[in-house]
């Protein structure tokens, strides 16, 4: 562990008076006459350091290598930023702002109205940064999500304790997502001041559906399994899989696996159609189990969907629906043959499979 700069910034008081010492035996050294070079070497220090040492001794003699002290004292103790990340905590909308959205400014205004100093922006910057805060996207979360359900969830306790009695399955993971002709955007390297395009189709409202399902056993390599849906269709018809498919996704999965399925999966109304609950309790091959409301982050699948977008999918002008199916296909396979970024995945989530 570096002490240099505990919390960001600044010497530790032992590193202050460890680098003094230092100082301090160089200029004994600069009385001797020895080379900046050997006393490098010796101290095991920088040349470019005893060099400057030098040019103080050379100026102040010994007196000008003492420590100064710190440079400033910061101006809230440690109890009184324990006590601005309280109130931070609350949120912006507490603290009168319609939005969620700290920014320096704001946090400055927070400071003077709970401890009374001033301060800068730059110096709430580097406040922040010392006590190991950063500037951050936030993740969505809705409105109805119920936070200890899904803490429940993600610790995986809850999941484990329903699946202990389940010996030798599969633990399943299913979601459906939709890509459609105009392409996710990804970060390029263009000349400053001109902005790059891609050329996308207008009008086109074609897109293709993929439900994916994502396998996981103890001591089995990780499996993707997934089926394309095109919407070709009326403009009034179905434009996702209906129960029939995903009844037909589970019964392929099931002759490809070779096992028991513990299935995990969203609360979409189509998941919980009557013939679909018909169809798993008349299996015993099948067992379901339902994801908490509006907890997206707590199923891998969600993983699989993101590496498409960041990857093959980003960028990419897509004339015709045919090329959208294929470029699809391709980042699938390429994934189903990396049973790694699968397991990453599953672990971003925080879930774990563990033997029963």
């Amino acid at each position: 562990m570096d002490t240099r700069y505990p919390q960001g910034g600044g010497l530790t008081a032992e590193r202050q008076q460890f680098r003094e010492e230092l100082r301090l035996e160089a200029a004994e050294r600069f009385a001797r006459g020895e080379a900046s070079s050997v006393t490098a070497k010796d101290l095991r220090v920088s040349v470019r350091s005893v060099q400057r040492w030098r040019r103080m001794w050379d100026g102040g003699g010994p007196r000008a290598l003492r420590s100064q002290g710190p440079a400033s004292l910061p101006r809230l103790s440690p109890r009184q930023f324990a006590q601005l990340e309280a109130e931070l905590a609350k949120g912006p909308t507490a603290h009168g702002w319609e939005d969620q959205r700290w920014t320096l400014s704001r946090v400055k205004t927070v400071i003077g109205r709970r401890f009374h100093p001033t301060y800068t922006i730059q110096g709430v910057r580097k406040l922040l940064v010392r006590n190991g805060w950063s500037r951050q996207v936030p993740a969505r979360r809705a409105m109805e999500r119920d936070d200890e359900a899904v803490r429940v969830g993600q610790g995986g306790a809850a999941l484990r304790g329903r699946l202990a009695a389940v010996s030798g399955a599969w633990l399943v993971f299913e979601d459906e997502a939709g890509f459609s002709m105009t392409p996710p955007q990804a970060r390029t390297w263009s000349q400053r001041g001109r902005t790059p395009g891609v050329r996308v189709r207008g009008r086109s409202r074609r897109r293709v559906s993929i439900a994916a399902l994502t396998c996981y056993k103890p001591g089995h390599r990780s499996r993707l399994i997934y089926r394309p849906c095109r919407d070709d269709g009326p403009r009034d018809g179905r434009k996702s899989f209906s129960w029939h498919d995903y009844q037909d996704l589970l019964i392929a999965a099931h002759q490809q696996l070779g096992g028991p399925i513990v299935l995990v999966r969203d609360n979409l109304n189509v998941h919980k159609a009557a013939d679909l609950r018909e169809f798993a309790a008349s299996r015993d091959w099948l067992t379901i189990y339902y994801l908490p409301p509006h907890a997206p982050d707590l199923n891998p699948v969600e993983g699989i969907w993101s590496l498409l977008r960041r990857g093959w999918l980003s960028n990419v002008t897509f004339s015709t629906p045919e090329r959208l199916v294929r470029r699809t296909r391709r980042g699938l396979r390429h994934i189903q043959y990396r049973s790694d970024l699968m397991d990453g995945c599953l672990a971003e989530t925080g879930l774990t499979v563990r033997p029963a």
